[in-house]
This record gives C-alpha cells, sequence and structure tokens, in this order.
C-alpha cells in the first residue's frame, strides 16, 4: 500500500539539510550542485501610481549568509503586473568546506508582500571533492 510521505520529510536523504533554518551544511568540502524553485505568490497588487521600477525579485543561494558576487548563485526576475503567482529557479555549483553552510535568499525590492508557496524545493549534491 502506498504512504503519504511526511511533509517536512519528502525526498529528504542523507545528512546536512536543516528544515528548520533551511540551511544545507556541507558534511565534507567539496563542490555541490545546488538547486532551488521557489513558488512565490504577491499578497496585494501594486498600488496605483506605484511604477515598474524597482519591481524585480532576487533570488540567491549564498554561503554562510554571505552574498557576494564570487560566493552565491543568483537570478533576477522581473515581476510582470499580470498574474500574482512568479516561479524562480536557481542552480548552479559552489565550493564549501567542510561545516560551512548554504541557503537560499528571497531580496524583494517589489513593494508588496510575497510569500513563498508549498511546493518550492531546494537541494544540494555532493558533485567531487
Amino acid at each position: 500500500s502506498l504512504s503519504q510521505p511526511d511533509r517536512e520529510g519528502m525526498f529528504h536523504r542523507g545528512p546536512g539539510l536543516n528544515l528548520t533554518s533551511g540551511q544545507y551544511t556541507a558534511p565534507i568540502a567539496g563542490y555541490y550542485t545546488f538547486s532551488t524553485t521557489l513558488h512565490i505568490v504577491r499578497r496585494e497588487p501594486r498600488r496605483k501610481g506605484q511604477g515598474c521600477r524597482g519591481s524585480r525579485l532576487r533570488v540567491l543561494i549564498c554561503v554562510q549568509s554571505h552574498c557576494q558576487q564570487n560566493s552565491n548563485l543568483e537570478t533576477i526576475s522581473r515581476l510582470e503586473s499580470s498574474g500574482d503567482l512568479f516561479t524562480v529557479s536557481v542552480t548552479g555549483t559552489l565550493y564549501l568546506q567542510a561545516g560551512q553552510y548554504a541557503s537560499v535568499f528571497v531580496d524583494n525590492t517589489a513593494g508588496s508582500p510575497l510569500t513563498v508557496q508549498s511546493g518550492s524545493d531546494f537541494s544540494a549534491v555532493l558533485l567531487g571533492v
């Protein structure tokens, strides 16, 4: 018989991922491929008179919460006025020392509250040392 997996435990295999903090901690030093897909809802429409300027959404995967140019993966999406649901993906490779962590950041310059929906994901796979 099929059983519904726990929401938190779904596709959770191997050490390193802390579901409370949203951080993946590298068990050993090496190159890791990271991937995240976020389903984001804009909660309220842009107010009248608020131009399109600045309505961008940056999604980053950063090492040790430092989002400098050389230690992160980043994508920038333009929030079009039509539609309130956006899907943003970031994928790439980062080098982590043993014990370093990587996590996802959302930089919201849209001027509207954003909510990350369930069904979003974050994964890390060791490629090699």
